[in-house]
Parts: structure tokens; C-alpha cells; sequence
């Protein structure tokens, strides 16, 4: 017989210039890993100069169409990127749960070399209707992603974000190795 665990599956996606072995990931894919979910790290192409195109391509071949039993965690950028794939989608979808930590589809202040991969976001119209638990996360103060950003994200997913005082960016270099508030948003 099989469990509801092990039905379960998850995805983990980093953002730019990063990597499945960088800051919280490998933290998060061993725990959710121990609770039965077994979990990925897929890493997106050419990380220090992304491409749309060839991220979102590869978001879709992990993923596909997800289904209530899929978990879906991003990370700055990948968040961008999860979310153009899910937009992407027709038909009747459901995802079981999704978390973006430090999300954002307005382009970012700090770091202009993004704008041209980032251009006008994603229409994010409807999409928090097929997500049965959505979390966003964010620090009090992020130096690449302005909390606004994350927090206007929020406003049209329908949610507000959590915040996670002091977290920065959520990157290891800011001491952010393991990150329980994305383990609680994904394990009842």
C-alpha cells in the first residue's frame, strides 16, 4: 500500500548564479527526503547569465503538469521562472503546494543585468487559484529583492508573505543554511 509521503514528490529551484549544492537547498531536499517526499535540485542552465528561455524550458521538463501531490520550492529568480512555467499551463492544474522565498516579478534595483531576463514579470492572474498551499517568504531586508517586490507578488497571488526576520536574501554567505519556515509551508 501505498503512503500519502510517498506520493508526495518535490522540486527545488535555485536562482541566478547559484547552484542545487548553495545555501539552504541540500538542508531542505534532506529533510523533506527523510519525511518521505523525495525531492530534486535540478540545475538551471548557464546560472551566472541566464536564459528565459532555456530556465523555463527546463523548469517544464522537470515538472510537466504538476498535481496535488507536487511541491514546488524557488528561490529569487527560479521564482520568476517556476512561475512563467506555471502561467504556461491549460486545462485544469492543481499544485499541492508552493513556496517562493524572496519572489518577485518586478525588476530588481540591484541588480540591473537581470532587467532583460526579468522585462514586464509574469501575469500571474489567477495562478495562486491552483496552488492548494502557497507560501511567500522574504526577509525584513533583502539587499537584492526589495521587500515591496515580494510583498506586491504576494498581493497577486492573493497571499501576504511571511517574513523571516534578519534572513537577508536567504543566501549561505548571510548564515542561511537551513530555512524551517519553507519546511513547515510544505509539511503538514
Amino acid at each position: 500500500m501505498t503512503t500519502e509521503a510517498t506520493r508526495k514528490k518535490a522540486w527545488i529551484f535555485h536562482g541566478y548564479a547559484a547552484s542545487p549544492e548553495d545555501h539552504w537547498f541540500p538542508w531542505l531536499a534532506k529533510e523533506l527526503d527523510a519525511a518521505g517526499i523525495p525531492t530534486t535540485i535540478p540545475a538551471l542552465p548557464a546560472a551566472e547569465d541566464p536564459d528565459p528561455v532555456r530556465w523555463v524550458d527546463a523548469v517544464r521538463a522537470t515538472v510537466g503538469q504538476p498535481d496535488e501531490d507536487s511541491i514546488i520550492v524557488a528561490h529569487s529568480l527560479g521564482c520568476l521562472t517556476v512561475l512563467r512555467h506555471l502561467s504556461t499551463l491549460s486545462g485544469p492544474w492543481r499544485l499541492g503546494a508552493l513556496v517562493l522565498v524572496s519572489g518577485f516579478v518586478d525588476r530588481l534595483p540591484a541588480l540591473p543585468s537581470l532587467d532583460s531576463y526579468i522585462e514586464s514579470g509574469c501575469d500571474v492572474q489567477g495562478l495562486g487559484d491552483h496552488v492548494g498551499r502557497l507560501t511567500l517568504i522574504r526577509s525584513d531586508e533583502d539587499p537584492f529583492v526589495p521587500t515591496g517586490h515580494t510583498d506586491r507578488l504576494a498581493r497577486l497571488l492573493g497571499t501576504s508573505a511571511r517574513v523571516v526576520p534578519g534572513a537577508g536574501h536567504f543566501l549561505a554567505s548571510e548564515g542561511i543554511t537551513s530555512l524551517r519556515e519553507v519546511l513547515d509551508a510544505v509539511t503538514p
